[in-house]
């Protein structure tokens, strides 16, 4: 099944509608939303994703999300990404986004924020493992290879421009 998105310009400006797998191959600008979930004790959620998925199989990462559907907003986007993902019903807040190069395309990545007070239910098919880390536990696993490198490049965003996040 196609997966619509909109093709956007390195101003975010919507260009056209086109088939996800298309703006991939041919390295066309896209929106992505991510959210960044902290526990009550300001802890962060990192995840490994499953080995069969085709996007960064068995890979860590500690931000949730994927693309923002047609006509969909960043922050719409995000709170449908958290439900999926993690079985929560939250209204993630807006931090920043930024023309990320990208491992496998360019894309504008929107990141967002929650803090998750109820049990999360991961779905199998997006997260294999999940654990709640400090932000220095986090800087320390995010330099290892098996950390998705976008997200190794949001990290470093995310300590720059919000720095003492331990608890929102």
């Amino acid at each position: 099944m196609s997966e619509l998105v909109e093709r956007v310009d390195e101003r975010d400006a919507v260009l056209a509608v086109v088939d996800r797998g298309e703006a991939i191959r041919r390295r066309w600008l896209h929106r992505i939303a991510t959210v960044v979930c902290r526990d009550s004790q300001g802890r962060i959620l990192v995840h490994r994703r499953p080995d069969d998925v085709a996007r960064f199989p068995g890979r860590l990462n500690w931000m949730l999300g994927g693309a923002v559907d047609v006509a969909e907003s960043y922050e719409h986007a995000a709170a449908r990404e958290l439900a999926e993902e993690l079985g929560v019903h939250a209204r993630p807040r807006f931090a920043f986004k930024f023309l990320c190069d990208g491992a496998i395309s360019p894309y504008w990545l929107g990141l967002h924020e929650v803090v998750v007070t109820e049990p999360v239910q991961p779905d199998p098919a997006e997260v294999a493992w999940h654990d709640w880390l400090t932000e220095p536990e986090l800087a320390d696993l995010v330099r290892h290879e098996a950390f998705v490198p976008d997200a190794r490049e949001a990290f470093e965003r995310y300590r720059v421009l919000l720095p003492g996040q331990e608890a929102m």
